[in-house]
């Protein structure tokens, strides 16, 4: 059964630091597209970035570029999120996808993690 499941989310002051986790479990992880989404209150999801199958990252919001960076670890089924210079407009539900490639509208799905940027 297809699983994943974020975790690492919580309340952090502006400036600060996160690390989400993303576990995989149930498909071949190495070969899917990993992608970050979130959402904020009130507004749409929107993707935040992407690490390919062949570990390239592809962002998919600019304002969180030269801070979020996104990895994989195959091996162990998981894929990290590290978010620096965390800012309160960070503010979201944050939920991992697997997809065929970056851009694949369907795919899987977690249920997300809250991650919230407050001073």
């Amino acid at each position: 059964q297809v699983h994943l499941e974020e975790s690492g989310g919580g309340l952090v002051t502006p400036g600060g630091s996160l690390r989400l986790s993303c576990a995989a479990s149930g498909f071949s992880l190495d070969r899917y597209a990993i992608r970050w989404f979130r959402q904020a209150p009130g507004k749409e999801r929107e993707g935040v970035l992407c690490i390919s199958t062949s570990d390239r990252t592809t962002y998919f919001t600019e304002s969180v570029k030269g801070r979020f960076t996104i990895s994989r670890d195959n091996v162990n089924h998981m894929v990290y999120l590290q978010m620096n210079s965390l800012k309160p407009e960070d503010t979201a539900v944050y939920d991992c996808s697997a997809g065929l490639y970056c851009d694949d509208p369907g795919g899987y799905w977690g249920r997300g993690t809250q991650v919230t940027v407050s001073s």
